[in-house]
């Protein structure tokens, strides 16, 4: 075994979705001619970023960079140019990527690396859909939103073999403007033009006492609030007339606290609870809404919620 050395580093796993439909359905040749031309653009990208590959493994390249600020840069570039590129490639090659990031101390030994950040990184790419980025806030720390970037709270996510859960953001990197960018990030997902039809099949499922109310993504944006005139009712003193608003943005289910004194939000498997006053984050899994004061309030109206 060669030297180790340890560092603090923050490491970047991309990963290419629908490599596998791809192999069956055009050959090996092509398939392969398609992966290691994407993954050889993607090392590109990292290198002129200031990143180190570490390996390829198949449709996935390890990275590491010396600080987090080069790497959320290299990596909302890569969605961004990679999104452009897909208008160009036959449906029958489109690859998304997905992507996690993390920082942390990890050893290298002959030109690997391994540590917990290794992991939490992979893991999160995973955890994350197609063209999303998903970050350790270990990872965010000192790092500024580049333009037109937002970072938004997931939460606590609990991560397959550790112990404590991850304080999670992701990374938005697509414009919010009208632009010929956004008009071709639309050409690119035509069933998204109608809206009897949900291309991605997600949902939330709300439920209070006796109420159960199932929204698809085409259904949102919604409102949960005391009136009537809202989507979802929760006749409680404590609620705000509208008092949290649920969009569906970047294909991802946000939350958006609207309210008077504020939301808070229990994630299934997570060890502590978030507060939004004003403030947004990305819903996943399962969990719980308290609506106008805390958990602590055994008897506040909570909402549970799933995202599917």
């Amino acid at each position: 075994m060669g030297e180790q050395t340890t560092v603090q580093t923050t490491v970047v796993f991309a990963d290419l979705i629908g490599s596998t439909g791809i192999f069956e359905a055009t050959g090996n040749a092509k398939a392969t001619l398609a992966v290691t031309q994407l993954t050889r653009w993607i090392c590109e990208v990292i290198t002129a970023h200031g990143g180190h590959v570490v390996k390829t493994l198949g449709d996935g390249v390890l990275a590491t960079f010396q600080n987090g600020s080069a790497a959320i840069d290299a990596v909302v570039e890569m969605q961004r140019s990679h999104q452009k590129r897909l208008a160009n490639t036959p449906t029958s090659l489109r690859m998304p990527i997905r992507i996690g990031v993390a920082s942390g101390l990890v050893e290298l030994v002959s030109g690997d690396c391994y540590g917990d950040a290794v992991n939490v990184a992979a893991r999160l790419s995973d955890l994350s859909g197609g063209h999303q980025i998903w970050a350790g806030n270990s990872a965010l720390e000192n790092v500024s939103e580049p333009e037109g970037v937002r970072f938004r709270p997931l939460g606590p996510i609990s991560i397959r073999g550790r112990a404590e859960p991850c304080a999670v953001s992701q990374v938005e990197w697509k414009y919010d403007d009208a632009s010929d960018f956004m008009t071709m990030q639309a050409e690119l997902d035509p069933l998204h033009v109608n809206p009897a039809v949900d291309a991605l099949g997600r949902q939330i499922e709300l439920r209070w006492l006796d109420t159960v109310k199932t929204f698809r993504s085409f259904d949102l944006p919604i409102h949960i609030g005391r009136v009537r005139n809202v989507e979802f009712v929760v006749n409680d003193p404590r609620v705000s007339r509208e008092h949290a608003r649920i969009d569906w943005r970047n294909g991802s289910v946000v939350l958006v606290d609207i309210s008077t004194y504020g939301s808070w939000i229990r994630f299934a498997g997570a060890g502590s609870d978030l507060l939004l006053r004003r403030q947004e984050c990305v819903l996943h899994g399962r969990g719980e809404i308290a609506l106008g004061a805390s958990f602590a309030d055994v008897s506040v109206p909570t909402v549970s919620f799933s995202v599917s």
